[in-house]
């Protein structure tokens, strides 16, 4: 317990007191969050606490005798601080800022506790400007919502119909769901797939359809991954791949984290990225339609261009003559 903790707690101590005389020390201990200890400690201090001067009527009142006999409280002489501390403009919107995140993500049935929260937080931020507050989340359809916070209450498995981007295809996927979270604007699940049998994470929005199953969720030994700073630095230890793109290829390095960049001669770009997934590698390449190749390591799009081929190979079947 930090001592700026405590000044901010007696700060607000005070004018709970001021409202609550004769309150009980574990009924103000619970209220704030503390022990009994700690509240006698705090009592203490207050009451060697005052008005300038520091004579006994500028110091605050309060009946130690009460508190150490009956175990209750009555303060007094501190009409100078009848009204309890307000948030900071910071962190008014830090806290509405929040909330409103987590609105975007919570199933409808969990917004109006939501949306109470965020009446109460603006009434007590009085003049911080929330209003100024908005933000915007990327997130899946209400029913989509709505099954996976079931899923996720109730420590059922999901089964996800999931449009992958990167891979241009849809799956099926019996997934432990995990947590959901909003980063960089968007709304994921990180689910345990039993598909993959590894840790995976789901854009809400490329959910198309789940249901809710009647199997419970299997324990996994995994650790969570710390998305605080961003999804680059879980990325860290990811192996290295380079790219050369072609200037129409460009907006690959606006669009993903990259650990080294340098401008080609003809406009383009070689950038270096972490690569987890081998499978978004190809996708990223064949959506790239040649317009961008690696340069390193030796073998990283091999697979990519054996796609391609397959996909000129069948072409070629499907439009050749008939045969005579």
């Amino acid at each position: 317990m930090t001592s700026q903790a405590q000044v901010r707690r007696l700060l607000s101590l005070v004018p709970y007191l001021r409202e609550h005389d004769g309150a009980a020390m574990a009924d103000v201990a619970k209220a704030f969050g503390i022990s009994v200890r700690t509240l006698r400690e705090d009592l203490a201090v207050l009451w060697m606490c005052g008005m300038p001067g520091l004579t006994p009527g500028d110091l605050i009142d309060i009946d130690m005798d009460a508190v150490d006999g009956e175990g209750v409280i009555h303060l007094s002489n501190a009409d100078y601080l009848t009204r309890p501390l307000r948030l900071s403009t910071d962190e008014a919107l830090a806290l509405v800022l929040g909330l409103r995140t987590l609105r975007e993500i919570a199933g409808p049935g969990q917004r109006a506790a939501v949306d109470r929260a965020l009446r109460k937080l603006e009434a007590a931020s009085g003049s911080a400007p929330t209003d100024q507050a908005s933000v915007s989340v990327t997130a899946g359809q209400d029913e989509i919502q709505v099954r996976v916070s079931e899923g996720l209450q109730r420590g059922l498995q999901l089964d996800l119909t999931y449009d992958n981007a990167s891979r241009a295809e849809t799956t099926r996927r019996r997934v432990d769901p995990l947590r959901v979270f909003v980063l960089e604007g968007y709304g994921y699940l990180e689910a345990w797939c039993h598909s993959a049998v590894g840790l995976r994470t789901f854009r809400l929005d490329r959910i198309a359809a789940v249901e809710v199953t009647d199997v419970p969720v299997e324990p996994h030994d995994v650790v969570l991954k710390d998305l605080s700073k961003g999804w680059f630095e879980t990325l860290k230890d990811a192996p290295l791949v380079t790219l050369d793109l072609a200037p129409e290829a460009t907006w690959v390095a606006e669009y993903y984290p990259t650990e080294a960049t340098s401008a080609r001669a003809d406009g383009g770009l070689t950038v270096t990225l972490r690569v987890r997934d081998p499978g978004w590698l190809r996708g990223l390449l064949l959506g790239l339609r040649g317009g961008g190749s690696v340069v390193a390591p030796a073998g990283a799009g091999d697979s990519a261009a054996e796609a391609a081929q397959e996909a000129l190979d069948q072409y070629a079947a499907l439009f050749a003559p008939a045969a005579d």
